[in-house]
């Protein structure tokens, strides 16, 4: 196989340098607790108020970024330069259905959030990876990428656009050494789910499987019973998975229904 083409290599996490968005709080603040048991040299914890980030370590060293901001990202690309891996954590989730939802501004959020903002980040830091020897790119996806719920309809578009984004900047970026994983989850243990009935992941399982994933030079992490079985589901997922969908969709009074 021609070595353009063959996987990069592991990526350690001791010593390196690392950024993490949206790093303040649930699981992006698990990843940055997690580098630093792993021996990570700095961690940029971002967030859009670097005043929230409290983790009381030296090596933690909080900035200020909104992913959806062009400056912000610049910025960043600028002062991170010594950046070995990457992990996009920062997203939104308005649980918003598509065609029920009184406007598109829940739409446009989360794909500017999720899918633009994760782009722009990847744009900005692929050649500072490339400098720094290839290193990785983590982006946080969901189980949504493929499990298209009504009731969360236009997240589970923009998540389904940034898995199509990860699974083509890995080509992009093979040739330059950089690992490319995409990490995908159920329910995680965070703020965002703190009224879902439903089985959850902690946020520090998710980040340690990440983590491991890098050390072995995984490109996918499925994190949860749930969302493995859905991707197993995948070839069938019309008649195996969207009708207990359309079932609970049903059982609710829309403005066009009868």
């Amino acid at each position: 196989m021609n070595d353009k083409m063959s996987a990069p290599g592991r990526v350690t996490i001791a010593g390196t340098h690392a950024l993490v968005t949206g790093a303040n709080r649930g699981l992006g603040k698990a990843f940055v607790a997690e580098l630093l048991d792993r021996g990570v040299a700095v961690v940029y914890a971002a967030a859009r108020n670097p005043d929230t980030v409290d983790i009381n370590d030296e090596r933690v060293v909080p900035i200020r970024l909104d992913v959806t901001k062009p400056d912000d990202v610049s910025a960043a690309a600028s002062r991170c330069a010594d950046v070995s891996v990457l992990i996009n954590n920062a997203g939104a989730m308005l649980r918003t259905p598509l065609l029920a939802a009184p406007d598109l501004s829940a739409a446009r959020s989360e794909m500017e959030t999720n899918y633009f903002g994760t782009l722009a980040m990847c744009r900005a830091f692929a050649p500072v990876l490339a400098h720094n020897g290839g290193g990785a790119v983590v982006n946080v996806l969901s189980v949504a990428s493929w499990l298209a719920s009504p009731f969360n309809g236009s997240y589970g578009a923009s998540e389904s656009a940034e898995w199509a984004l990860t699974n083509a900047i890995r080509v992009e970026l093979r040739a330059a050494g950089t690992l490319v994983v995409g990490v995908h989850a159920g329910w995680i243990d965070t703020d965002m789910a703190t009224d879902v009935p439903e089985t959850k992941i902690s946020t520090g399982g998710v980040a340690r499987q990440t983590l491991d994933a890098l050390e072995r030079g995984d490109e996918e992490v499925l994190t949860d019973d749930k969302t493995r079985e859905v991707k197993a589901s995948l070839p069938t997922d019309l008649t195996s998975l969207y009708p207990a969908i359309q079932k609970q969709w049903d059982a609710h009074e829309w403005p066009w229904k009868n």
